[in-house]
């Protein structure tokens, strides 16, 4: 597997490509002049609680304040705060369980207070920013849980002994009230290595609290490290071949920050100077506007349709030109198993999250139903590192799922809502648009006195169909209100648009 991290730098922006054999498999974009919230933590100012929704508004100095949901408090902090609610019991008694309907918003956290909190999520359209106090540091090889005591480890380590070992490494060196997620890289690495990522994991804990006892209401006291860090941090393993820049004091940083944290790779850091531009040179240009396409095409002649709606993304495979070798049943398959294939890929690739349901070409035999679904769950296992959930293949050919995701899709971050259409999709027909204008036209001449002139300015498009197609019943007007009507063409007119002048 050939797999590149491409790093193009540019004054006004920062773009991170993953490449998996050339093909485009992650994007990520950081535009200087914005600030990047996720992750980041401030000292929030409490300024309202809801208790009928168990969500508190946090005001963090942004243009919206964050919200803060019961599920999103630490559930110790949450214990403890809320232990005088309930009846004393005796000192060798066993200590009462607090449920979560128990726990009310608004006794654990008060208007007005100073609190400790992380962007979960960054903030969309009218919402403010997600937050947390249920707080995550990502490393290399372990994602620190400061005030979490729980290990996790990550499915795709299978082995059991070296589960048990990384389980125990973490359990001897953790603080108390501290936990770990083990991440997939931490596989058959050295205890040095670990330690030395969960040390520095430790040392940066300890200034975000330090900070926060000195910072002023609202102030950002921590913020991850720049874009083109985080990938190579999130996605430099043994299988990445080069780290490839086109910025030289980049890859000098980059060269750095590798040598700190995995001195193995430092010597796929590379440096490439062009022409033509890093993107173009590996295709990711191309692939980029692609991926903001809905219909995407399988190498077999099949395609693949995204759909995203409020509610949930709908995916539709066609088999296209393609017709098999042998018969209907092992086309549908070989079809079906490449779209799963191109799915994981697209889903990763456009940050697709939530509800998606996926309607693969329908099937008859059982067991290619079931070999579809191992061979999707199997991909999305080793391909996508966020969380998903996947039922089986329905009668119908149908795979529902839910995914989890971090940041804005590929579509919000590089476009916006069609002025037109407002994001419906399409736009009322030229002449639908011209038979609104002449009922509007012929509700005024009915309502006033007419003159004998009447001027009549609209659109090109609803201009030329009404002067063309319409030209007896403009004759039919003039001949009913006994006037002359003049029609003018303007650019500055919108479709729907048009102005009457009684002259």
């Amino acid at each position: 597997m050939n797999k590149k991290i491409l790093i193009n730098e540019n004054p006004w922006q920062t773009r991170v490509a993953i490449t998996r054999d050339d093909e485009l498999q992650n994007i990520y974009f950081w535009a200087h002049s914005t600030e990047n919230l996720e992750r980041s933590f401030f000292k929030g100012v409490v300024t309202k609680i809801l208790p009928g929704i168990q969500t508190a508004f946090v005001d963090i100095g942004q243009e919206r304040a964050g919200f803060l949901h019961i599920s999103e408090i630490d559930r110790e902090l949450a214990v403890q705060r809320m232990h005088d609610q309930f009846e004393e019991v005796e000192e060798n008694a066993p200590q009462k369980t607090i449920r979560r309907e128990q726990i009310d918003i608004s006794n654990i956290i008060s208007e007005g207070e100073n609190i400790l909190v992380q962007v979960n999520k960054e903030p969309v359209k009218e919402k403010g920013a997600k937050l947390t106090t249920c707080f995550t540091l990502p490393g290399r090889f372990l994602v620190l849980m400061p005030n979490i005591g729980r290990i996790g480890i990550s499915k795709k380590i299978e082995s059991k002994e070296e589960r048990q070992r990384l389980k125990e490494l973490l359990t001897e060196n953790l603080p108390q009230g501290m936990g770990a997620i083990i991440r997939t890289p931490s596989e058959k690495q050295g205890a040095e290595e670990i330690l030395q990522d969960l040390y520095y994991l430790i040392a940066a804990w300890k200034t975000i609290t330090k900070k926060f006892s000195e910072a002023q209401p609202k102030e950002k006291i921590y913020e991850d490290i720049d874009l083109s860090l985080q990938a190579v941090r999130d996605h430099l393993d043994h299988d990445v071949e080069a780290v490839i820049s086109d910025n030289s004091e980049s890859q000098s940083t980059l060269y750095k920050f590798v040598k700190n944290i995995a001195p193995e790779h430092v010597h796929k850091i590379q440096l490439y100077q062009g022409p033509p531009s890093l993107f173009e040179k590996y295709n990711i240009e191309n692939q980029i506007e692609q991926a903001l396409q809905r219909k995407v095409y399988l190498k077999s002649g099949g395609s693949i349709i995204i759909e995203t709606t409020e509610a949930m993304t709908v995916v539709d495979v066609n088999t296209g030109r393609y017709i098999g070798k042998n018969n209907l049943e092992e086309t549908i398959l070989k079809t079906n198993l490449e779209a799963a294939e191109a799915v994981v890929r697209q889903l990763r690739l456009r940050n697709i999250g939530g509800l998606i349901v996926i309607d693969f070409i329908d099937m008859g035999s059982s067991a290619n139903k079931q070999k579809l679904s191992r061979f999707f769950e199997k991909t999305l296992k080793e391909r996508d590192k966020f969380q998903s959930v996947v039922l089986k293949v329905s009668e119908f050919g149908l795979v529902q799922m839910t995914r989890k995701r971090s940041g804005k899709t590929l579509i919000n971050q590089l476009m916006h809502q069609c002025n037109s259409c407002n994001g419906f999709g399409f736009v009322k027909s030229v002449s639908n648009e011209s038979y609104t204008i002449l009922r509007g036209l012929k509700q005024e001449l009915a309502s006033k006195k007419v003159p004998s002139f009447i001027t009549l300015s609209l659109h090109p498009a609803t201009f030329n169909y009404i002067t063309s197609i319409e030209y007896n019943t403009i004759l039919r007007l003039e001949k009913t209100y006994k006037c002359k009507i003049v029609f003018m063409s303007k650019e500055t007119c919108a479709i729907h648009d048009y102005k009457i002048e009684f002259n």
